[in-house]
């Protein structure tokens, strides 16, 4: 079973948390966040993507980066912007868009259940994208974006979360980024905290990360640092825990992560391709059930259907993109290992169709490949498996913000 953990919150005050609140500096780059940030001093992304308030020429990468993260963290609490919470407490954070709520509860969890697998995970992590959050963590002492992690449904827990919220009004309510609601509540009543805590200590045998494994093993890899680094240790310290969002895995929604290539296509082209699916004309490229994908090449959509003699049981052979990979990618264009390979890219679903047509049309592209999108019980059952997924399986949204939470490592 796992472990959840109390801690005393860094977060905006309430006047300012709509102004704080902002997209994760991992699906943002320097200009956009620059952007973003220019005319919004409040914005956390003066301290997630802290290199907005250095010259366009300097690393994003540099120590001074770094070093303007922590001052501006500093500032941010000096100013009253961020507060701390007294005690240590839960929080509850509900995201609502499109008519869809998916609500997770805030806290943190365990270094030793990482290790010892009752974290799971499903992707592999490149080490360059660690060091820059190794970096970042360790200079402001803080876990200053929350790990998505998902877990099956319990009964108890939900009826405990959805009473706390029908009972209790929210420190935060406002609307942001592509019309998302965002509501926080602070659960602060001990007897409360305290049931949680045991619920998944006694019933939850497994969390599984649903986005930011970077960030889960540059946590790691710090809490692990710090620990060692110190004598007289305890198990509560708090750098033994990372700052997380569990939502039950019923309530997320997995959007489509398609690709596209730039790739010469020859004459055989298609007979390759009919050799392990149909092929045929259509309006549409969005794909309306699993093994079936859209293709756009030429001003034209192709619906591409695979053959059953490329299906798979195995968990991860099985899965779409893993069939594209496999019988397309590799096999006719050889295209080996899509994370170092410049001829591939990916498009998150939410851009929608249009967006991979313009991206062919432009000529920047050759083909686009719709995909239909990977399942919540696919992601877990590769996980409980031991297995990893192909690169840019998941898409998830809504994103969680960054700068409504913030765990102290409480080291400096």
């Amino acid at each position: 079973m796992v472990t959840i953990h109390p801690f005393k919150g860094i977060r905006p005050n309430a006047e300012f948390s709509e102004k704080i609140a902002t997209l994760p500096y991992d699906v943002l780059n320097s200009q956009e966040a620059r952007d973003l940030g220019e005319n919004n001093p409040y914005s956390y992304l003066h301290i997630d993507k802290s290199e907005i308030d250095l010259p366009e020429n300097l690393s994003s990468y540099d120590d001074k980066v770094y070093e303007k993260a922590t001052s501006n963290l500093k500032e941010f609490l000096q100013k009253k912007w961020l507060i701390q919470d007294s005690q240590p407490l839960l929080y509850l954070y509900e995201l609502t868009m499109n008519g869809r709520a998916q609500t997770g509860l805030v806290t943190c969890t365990s270094i030793t259940d990482y290790t010892e697998g009752k974290i799971k995970k499903h992707e592999f992590t490149r080490p360059e994208k660690e060091v820059d959050r190794i970096r970042h963590i360790e200079a402001c002492d803080a876990n200053t974006s929350p790990i998505f992690l998902t877990y099956r449904r319990n009964k108890q827990i939900q009826t405990l979360m959805d009473n706390w919220k029908k009972s209790h009004d929210p420190a935060y309510d406002f609307t942001s980024f592509h019309e998302v609601t965002h509501r926080v509540w602070l659960v602060d009543t001990p007897e409360v905290i305290e049931e949680l805590v045991t619920v998944f200590a006694q019933d939850v045998p497994a969390l599984y990360i649903a986005d930011g494994h970077h960030r889960t093993e540059s946590a790691v890899k710090v809490g692990q640092k710090k620990k060692t680094a110190r004598m007289n240790s305890s198990d509560t310290d708090e750098f033994n825990y990372f700052l997380s969002v569990i939502f039950p895995k019923e309530e997320l929604e997995i959007l489509d992560y398609n690709r596209v290539l730039n790739v010469p296509i020859e004459a055989d082209f298609f007979k390759r391709l009919e050799k392990n699916f149909t092929v045929v004309k259509t309006t549409s490229g969005k794909p309306t059930e699993s093994k079936t994908f859209g293709m756009y090449l030429d001003g034209q959509w192709f619906a591409l259907t695979a053959k059953e003699t490329i299906f798979s049981t195995d968990p991860v052979d099985g899965l779409d993109v893993s069939l594209l990979q496999n019988h397309v990618f590799a096999d006719i264009f050889d295209i080996q290992d899509v994370r170092t390979d410049k001829r591939i890219d990916f498009v998150g679903g939410i851009r929608g169709m249009k967006e991979l047509e313009q991206l062919v049309d432009s000529g920047q592209w050759s083909v686009a490949f719709a995909v239909y999108p990977t399942t919540m019980d696919d992601l877990l059952n590769v996980a409980d498996a031991g297995k990893i997924m192909p690169p840019k399986s998941t898409w998830f949204e809504p994103k969680l913000l960054s700068g409504l939470f913030v765990h102290d490592l409480e080291t400096n």
